[in-house]
């Protein structure tokens, strides 16, 4: 059969797109935000009507790479994360565990105690001091797992004064991620059910590109080594399995997850041992980085995410003010741990009360799980959301790809140094994807396509 082409509509709506991510990578500083929405909303409507008019799958794949490609030489213009990453990177390729020292602490001390080599020391210096006055968390541990602490490393080594070029790096490990996790989309889908078409809900989204690609986050590698175990398992390759999730939980931590998940689908002695080699994974990846404080640091990391950070939260905002009515000072130090241990407890019951746990019935129970933990944050940054919309093309549920596009909104905080959040636009955002996700749950479930 001959190859089947986009219709004039999707053509434009294609053009339109990249016209939009061009935008939005060379010529949209963060605090323009009037500019910003904009830009995403067109990118937004042109990705639903692509879906909806059902643009030809192989155009679909060439599609979602060459907005990823768009992106190339650019630097990322709406986040400064990637300070945090080349700073972090230089130390690791300097021979400093960057899990020892936090960036006040380096200069400081002219970072005498990390670098005792004087002439190291010299060269290392002036990049750092240059960097430090654009980090966003200067007093703060390294939150970065090893897998990202590697990439970082080899970025900064390559490109030890280039800012393009190490972010030029980062980006090409990110689009090798996402090539693979294209693969795996168009393998996994048909295993578990699914039209492979529905690939084209992840790798064509809006968040996803600008958030992954654009910005850098090392969700989109968390995605492909998740996808990666989920293909194993369903090959009955459990042990192997088992290191792609440990190579997904170095990472970022949120794969763990997945493991109470496991234990009725596997048997509670297989996934002990599966539990064991995803840890035994993890252990050996943070080995280069083992040192007396690394635990307590670390620990320190997380009491401050759970404990001080807060952003685009949904219950906990609803929570703080009666903090502040009843004490007259914010309780996140109280609210946060409380609502992290209640999503633990919450992952237990859904893990309990699953009905018939089959690996088909995996991503939607993890889907329900993490849209759990996320609606009990004290922290939801848009990029987090992209591992939702990546689960939920196995699913039947939709709002992840609404919550994806209203995530947009949280980025009225930037519009000034200060970073105050318009609580109005937060309300926006929860509302329009606690209505979807409302309306979903009480429909009754579709069967499979």
């Amino acid at each position: 059969m001959p190859a089947k082409f986009p219709s004039l509509s999707q053509c434009a709506a294609l053009l339109l797109s990249g016209g939009a991510y061009a935008a939005l990578a060379y010529a949209t500083p963060r605090p323009q935000f009037g500019q910003l929405l904009g830009l995403f909303a067109v990118a937004l409507a042109a990705y639903a009507w692509l879906l909806r008019s059902r643009l030809p799958v192989r155009w679909g794949l060439a599609a979602a790479l060459a907005f990823r490609l768009l992106w190339l030489p650019a630097q990322p213009a709406l986040s400064d994360d990637v300070y945090r990453f080349r700073w972090d990177g230089l130390l690791v390729a300097n021979g400093v565990n960057p899990f020892r020292f936090r960036p006040d602490e380096l200069i400081a001390n002219g970072a005498r105690r990390a670098v005792p080599d004087a002439a190291r020391r010299a060269a290392l210096l002036p990049e750092l001091q240059q960097l430090y006055r654009q980090l966003n968390s200067p007093h703060y541990y390294s939150v970065y797992p090893p897998v990202c602490q590697f990439a970082f490393g080899a970025a900064a080594r390559l490109f030890p004064t280039s800012e393009a070029g190490f972010a030029a790096c980062l980006r090409a490990v990110v689009l090798l991620a996402e090539v693979g996790t294209a693969w795996l989309l168009l393998a996994l889908l048909p295993v578990l059910g699914w039209p492979a078409r529905r690939a084209l809900h992840y790798l064509l989204h809006p968040l996803v590109i600008v958030e992954l690609t654009g910005n850098l986050h090392f969700e989109g590698v968390v995605f492909g080594f998740t996808l990666l175990a989920l293909w194993l398992l369903s090959r009955q390759k459990w042990a192997a399995s088992a290191g792609a999730l440990g190579l997904g939980v170095a990472t970022k931590l949120l794969p763990l997850l997945v493991l109470p998940l496991l234990v009725r689908r596997l048997g509670v002695r297989r996934v002990a041992a599966y539990a064991a080699i995803a840890l035994g994974a993890l252990a050996v990846l943070f080995g280069p980085f083992l040192s007396v404080d690394l635990f307590e640091n670390i620990a320190r990391s997380l009491k401050l995410y759970f404990r001080s950070f807060e952003f685009n939260a949904s219950v906990y905002y609803l929570l703080r003010p009666i903090g502040y009515w009843l004490t007259t000072y914010n309780q996140i130090a109280v609210i946060g741990p409380a609502l992290a241990f209640l999503s633990g407890l919450l992952g237990l019951a859904l893990a309990w009360r699953e009905r018939r746990p089959t690996l088909a019935s995996l991503p939607a129970t993890l889907l329900l799980l993490l849209t759990g933990y996320y609606a009990l944050a004290t922290t939801v940054h848009p990029w987090y959301l992209t591992l939702l919309v990546g689960i939920g093309v196995f699913t039947r549920f939709r709002y992840a790809l609404v919550w994806g596009g209203l995530a947009v909104l949280s980025y009225a905080a930037y519009r000034t140094p200060a970073y105050a959040e318009n609580l109005w636009l937060v309300a926006l955002e929860y509302a329009g994807m606690y209505a979807v996700l409302a309306w979903e749950l009480a429909r009754r479930p579709a069967p499979a396509p």
